[in-house]
């Protein structure tokens, strides 16, 4: 019978140290491609996906973004409108069927955190998409035209109160935080808005000067309040307004009611976390771009850049609040 002699301590090692190389040296393999193509990145433009139809705020902010981000990825950046179900379609269609190369972006904003609380999607906005970056956040007033009857929001709400449902509320989606606060600022007053949704802040903006639009409760009237087009009646903040210190806040005006929506990048899920540090770091930096922060401050848009997970953590502590939101008001989607 043979005997079979004990390996000694110093060849046991040896074996374990050439198969700890061989697992190294299979890892790194393995990660070849990864790094290949996050140091090839971008290979071509990047199509950043907007949500709403041109002409409104987000075009001259992305704009100004997207150019100074494209100097440092040394690819343009291509901005594609895709409008429809309340500026939420264009950015779920990154969701499901798009190759996570970080050649294809899009805008995220609060109402498509919130669109499967109110319907059943076939994406998920926590699990089915990779943040980028939180860029900014949006500045909520309520407007009117020049030569509207109503000097104040008071006048606005005993006018409102004296003819229900006769006074036209615009908004940009009908499950906008904008157009749920706009009906919980009249369950407040005990007043009642004939509410109209609309699928840009252009198309709004029109309706609202041709007279066809009584009021406009959304962000981006910045432009239109400085040209004297529209009278900026109170705001959804914290505090007044830098640039219009004359015109009180909700919540100064006693309806407790502020409104929080930032806006941010996002890729489709399963992003090499090379290609998205990459993307990050391009738009931070651009971020702090002479014109982009001219853009911001002409639309009245407040500068709160996030790292993605930071981002991330936000959506999922947001769509927590707007679950108890959302059941508070007994707001339903149209």
């Amino acid at each position: 019978m043979k005997t079979i002699k004990p390996s000694s301590p110093r060849s046991v090692d040896a074996a374990r140290r050439l198969a700890l190389l061989g697992c190294g040296a299979g890892l790194a393999a393995l990660a070849l491609p990864r790094l290949a193509r996050a140091q090839g990145f971008p290979s071509k433009p990047i199509t950043l996906v907007l949500p709403f139809p041109p002409g409104g705020s987000f075009d001259p902010i992305l704009r100004a973004l997207s150019h100074a981000a494209a100097k440092e990825l040394g690819q343009p950046i291509v901005l594609l409108h895709k409008p429809g179900g309340g500026g939420v379609t264009g950015t779920a269609s990154i969701a499901t069927g798009t190759e996570a190369d970080g050649h294809t972006i899009a805008l995220m904003h609060n109402s498509v955190i919130r669109q499967p609380l109110l319907m059943k999607t076939a994406w998920d906005p926590i699990a089915d998409f990779s943040y980028l970056i939180g860029l900014a956040g949006l500045t909520t007033g309520i407007v009117v035209a020049a030569d509207a009857p109503w000097k104040t929001l008071a006048e606005l709400l005993a006018d409102a109160k004296a003819r229900p449902g006769q006074i036209s509320w615009g908004n940009v989606g009908a499950i906008s935080v904008n157009r749920i606060f706009g009906e919980r600022l009249a369950k407040s007053a005990g007043v009642g808005f004939n509410m109209i949704p609309f699928k840009g802040g252009s198309e709004a903006f029109q309706a609202l000067l041709g007279r066809h639009l009584d009021v406009y409760g959304d962000p981006g009237f910045g432009a239109m309040a400085t040209s004297g087009k529209v009278r900026l009646l109170a705001s959804f903040t914290e505090q007044r307004l830098k640039r219009w210190p004359q015109v009180p806040t909700l919540r100064e005006l006693g309806h407790d009611l502020v409104i929080e929506s930032p806006i941010g990048l996002v890729a489709p899920k399963g992003l090499d976390a090379a290609v998205a540090a990459r993307l990050h770091a391009a738009f931070a930096k651009a971020a702090g771009d002479a014109e982009y922060q001219r853009m911001l401050d002409e639309f009245d848009y407040v500068s709160k850049p996030m790292t993605g997970a930071a981002y991330r953590a936000y959506a999922v502590a947001q769509q927590a609040r707007e679950r108890i939101l959302l059941a508070e008001s007994g707001f339903k989607a149209e």
